[in-house]
C-alpha cells in the first residue's frame, strides 16, 4: 500500500476523533502498517467543527497530514462544504443523506450515501453512528482489516458499550455489502 489518506469530519459529539484514533491503532498495532493520526477541533466541546486524519502506508510517512484524501467521511453539511475540495478524483465520499442535504457538486468521485444515524438508532442508539461509518469505510476501502478494527474498538471504548459499538460497526459493514 502506498500512501493512503483518510479524513473524517463532522461536528463535536459525533465521535469523529474516536474513530480516527481507532483506525490509527488498528492499522499500526494490529495490521502492522505505518500510520499517523491527527485531529483538530474547535473550542466548543460539542457542536463545533472537528476532523480526524489518518495517513496509512507500508513505507515511511514523511508528512502526517492529509493533502489529497482518498476517502472523506463527512458527517455534517459543513464538513462536506469545507473538505470536499481535498478529495482526490476517484476517491470515496461517505455521507449521511439525513445530515448532508445538498447535492454533491462533483462527478469525479464515488459518493456513498449511508444513513449512519438511522442505522445506529435501529441497532440500539444513534450515538453509535460513528461506528456505522467506520464499518462502512472498512468494507468500502479494505484499508484496514475488520479484525484489526474490532480489536482496536475493544481496546478503545468503555466495556459497558463494547457490544453496542461492535454491533453498529457490523451494521455499517452489512449495509455496504
Amino acid at each position: 500500500m502506498k500512501r493512503y489518506e483518510i479524513r473524517i469530519a463532522g461536528f463535536g459529539g459525533q465521535g469523529v476523533v474516536t474513530i480516527g484514533k481507532i483506525l490509527g491503532v488498528a492499522a499500526a498495532l494490529h495490521d502492522k502498517k505505518n500510520a499517523v493520526q491527527t485531529q483538530s477541533y474547535g473550542p466548543e466541546s460539542r457542536g463545533g467543527a472537528c476532523k480526524s486524519e489518518i495517513v496509512l502506508s507500508d513505507g515511511e510517512i514523511h508528512y502526517p497530514k492529509v493533502r489529497s484524501a482518498d476517502v472523506l467521511v463527512a458527517l455534517s453539511q459543513t464538513a462536506l462544504d469545507v473538505y470536499l475540495k481535498d478529495l482526490k478524483p476517484g476517491g470515496f465520499l461517505i455521507i449521511d443523506p439525513l445530515t448532508v442535504l445538498k447535492e454533491v457538486p462533483r462527478s469525479d468521485i464515488q459518493v456513498v450515501k449511508i444513513p449512519t444515524a438511522e442505522i445506529a438508532l435501529k441497532a440500539g442508539n444513534k450515538r453509535f453512528q460513528n461506528m456505522v461509518a467506520l464499518g462502512a469505510l472498512c468494507q468500502l476501502t479494505g484499508a484496514v482489516s475488520p479484525q484489526a478494527l474490532e480489536r482496536a474498538i475493544g481496546e478503545s471504548v468503555p466495556p459497558k458499550t463494547l457490544a453496542q459499538n461492535l454491533k453498529a460497526f457490523q451494521k455499517g459493514i452489512e449495509y455496504v455489502r
